[in-house]
């Protein structure tokens, strides 16, 4: 791994580990964390296998840049180290660095309003509103819930998610993807927006008022078209506020 590490720029890595710390110590003020579970990973290349993810059994509000530990996807070994990650991480994270390169930033959650709609029998984002018409017809479903995933599950994730950005999760959660960890950091903040919005007016017991394809797929384009400096400045601003209030994450 030495040689691998040397080859690529270490200001990237350490901005790297500084942003993916925000990102979990901002999930948590939102509560969407879950005890000391969840992982978050990003691939410090496309061609490259080495990625960070969290360390095993760390509250999200605790992590800090340094403790991020620095994996290699094609490295199974690391399970038997001391300082291995939690064995779920590794399996759904590696998997997905493998099997899908574009996939820079991976992030897991078990939030609660995305985990409720992917329990729901038909958990499709019914396009309703601006934010739940950004995922018409941009998520992809899992369905093959069969135990923690482990071995055979991660693999069929990788597959599963295919050229989608979002991975719901069937009777589990939600994992997102994104080719930067701002685009990644947006993609999974919004898309529990938008769940909220709609689990809020299922249980509203009143019938959703859909819009037509044509102006869901309109408004999914419309949020891509400036998607990439939106989530860019989202995560900056981010960065700001644990600036002033908790800058142990950058530590």
């Amino acid at each position: 791994m030495t040689a691998e590490i040397h080859s690529l720029d270490p200001v990237h890595i350490q901005q790297a580990r500084i942003e993916l710390a925000a990102t979990f110590r901002w999930f948590a003020r939102l509560d969407m964390h879950e005890s000391i579970a969840n992982h978050f990973s990003y691939s410090l290349a496309e061609d490259s296998p080495l990625f960070l993810i969290n360390p095993c059994g760390r509250h999200f509000s605790n992590i800090k840049a340094s403790e991020l530990l620095l994996l290699n996807a094609d490295d199974p070994s690391v399970m038997t180290g001391p300082n291995a990650p939690d064995p779920t991480a590794w399996a759904i994270h590696s998997a997905l660095h493998r099997n899908v390169p574009s996939a820079r930033c991976v992030m897991h959650l078990h939030s609660r309003y995305a985990t409720a709609l992917a329990c729901l029998e038909d958990p499709t984002m019914l396009p309703i509103e601006q934010n739940t018409m950004r995922y018409f017809n941009r998520v992809a479903v899992d369905n093959g819930f069969d135990g923690m995933g482990l071995g055979d599950e991660a693999e069929r994730l990788a597959t599963t998610l295919g050229d989608k950005s979002i991975l719901l999760m069937g009777n589990h959660g939600v994992l997102a993807t994104g080719e930067t960890i701002a685009e990644c950091f947006d993609n999974l903040y919004y898309f529990e927006r938008a769940a909220r919005t709609l689990m809020d007016v299922y249980a509203s017991g009143k019938s959703p008022r859909v819009v037509s394809d044509e102006v869901a797929e309109k408004t999914a384009q419309q949020w891509e078209n400036y998607a990439f400096d939106f989530a860019r400045q989202h995560l900056d601003e981010v960065c700001q506020i644990l600036d002033r209030e908790e800058p142990s994450y950058r530590d």
